[in-house]
């Protein structure tokens, strides 16, 4: 029984991966790609290693300590993906209305001149 629910279950992981690497061929931009990226392969790697510790009970220790990882882990590394493709975006080609971020950065820089 605990085979066939972990199977499912990272049968539904695998979907979102499937799902993820959809969103990266039809995103527009770096930044709608790296968001379609990390929230579906978060939640599918999520749901993999979950099913994998359901089905090998022994095993579920090791995969929530990777989860727990992954979890912490892929936002922060978005994050800084996403501010470095911000500080290249007229080489990516990235378009902003409105670039709040660059505001923000302009503001602290009028802050630290004066």
């Amino acid at each position: 029984m605990n085979e066939t629910i972990g199977a499912f279950v990272s049968l539904a992981g695998s979907l979102f991966f499937l799902l993820s690497a959809i969103g990266l061929l039809r995103m527009p931009d770096a930044f709608n790609r790296m968001q379609a990226g990390t929230k579906a392969t978060t939640l599918g790697s999520i749901l993999f290693l979950l099913g994998v510790g359901i089905m090998k009970p022994d095993w579920l220790g090791r995969m929530i300590i990777l989860i727990v990882f992954i979890v912490l882990t892929n936002p922060v590394s978005s994050n800084a993906l996403a501010r470095a493709a911000h500080a290249h975006r007229k080489r990516i080609g990235a378009r902003l209305e409105p670039d709040a971020l660059a505001a923000a950065d302009e503001g602290k820089e009028a802050g630290h001149a004066g």
